[in-house]
């Protein structure tokens, strides 16, 4: 895994989004579009907010997927992660298309179903993600995550570092308020995509990535698995970076 690390957020997501948007370009000059899958989190805000500076990039090319919503919640529900990535980083560009996963709907699993078969019409290139302090990706934690998970999208119950994870977050104000339940795209359809981005600042994301770095590729730590994707780029800032990392 190529790991840059940065003296801050700010810079890391500056680094990131500047890769993103190379990789955005080069697809849509050879492909004439792009689908991307784009975690929505606090997290990424940085690299929102520097991406949709980024010059020369054909919005209206490129078509968004995210990767996970609370079961049950419509796109107006304050804490929505897809009302989230429409409000705080779509409503800057002029995407071409955005598909979201609909927490509200009635039958879950035929929803899982209807956004696989998106998935599968409209492959993502690549995905610009983050860790959880659990080490999940998406809401694959520990418990649920499956490297060789036959669906595309699923419904998880979250443990309880993740929905502790979204109180530190400031989405919620207490663990209570957290759903129990999303829906997620799985492990192996997030890894398909042939390029994979992934930023990851804040002191407590440092024993996910210290995990992830150093540890067994497992389940255990769901981000462990970036180790085998071909074309993988770890951004840190100093405060998520392991101990004796420094900026380069």
């Amino acid at each position: 895994m190529d790991v840059r690390i940065y003296d801050t957020a700010r810079a890391m997501g500056a680094a990131a989004a500047a890769a993103v948007a190379d990789e955005l370009r080069e697809r849509i000059a050879g492909q004439g579009q792009a689908a991307v899958l784009l975690a929505s989190a606090p997290s990424q805000f940085d690299t929102w907010d520097a991406l949709a500076l980024q010059p020369g990039i054909e919005w209206g090319r490129v078509t968004v997927f995210h990767l996970d919503e609370y079961v049950g919640f419509d796109e107006a529900h304050p804490q929505s992660l897809r009302g989230l990535l429409k409000a705080r980083f779509l409503s800057r560009i002029p995407i071409g298309g955005f598909h979201g996963l609909r927490g509200e709907a009635p039958g879950p699993e035929a929803e899982c179903r209807r956004y696989a078969r998106l998935l599968e019409e409209n492959p993502p290139s690549l995905a610009l993600i983050g860790i959880g302090e659990n080490g999940h990706l998406a809401f694959n934690d520990p418990h649920v995550a499956d490297f060789k998970d036959p669906l595309a999208v699923k419904i998880v119950d979250l443990d309880e570092a993740c929905r502790r994870q979204q109180v530190h977050d400031g989405a919620f104000r207490s663990i209570s308020e957290v759903p129990a339940r999303a829906l997620t795209l799985t492990i192996p359809r997030i890894m398909s995509a042939p390029a994979v981005f992934a930023a990851v600042p804040g002191s407590r994301k440092r024993r996910a990535v210290e995990a992830a770095l150093g540890g067994p590729i497992s389940p255990d730590c769901p981000a462990s698995v970036l180790r085998t994707h071909p074309r993988c780029v770890l951004f840190l800032d100093t405060e998520a970076a392991p101990a004796g990392r420094a900026p380069r």
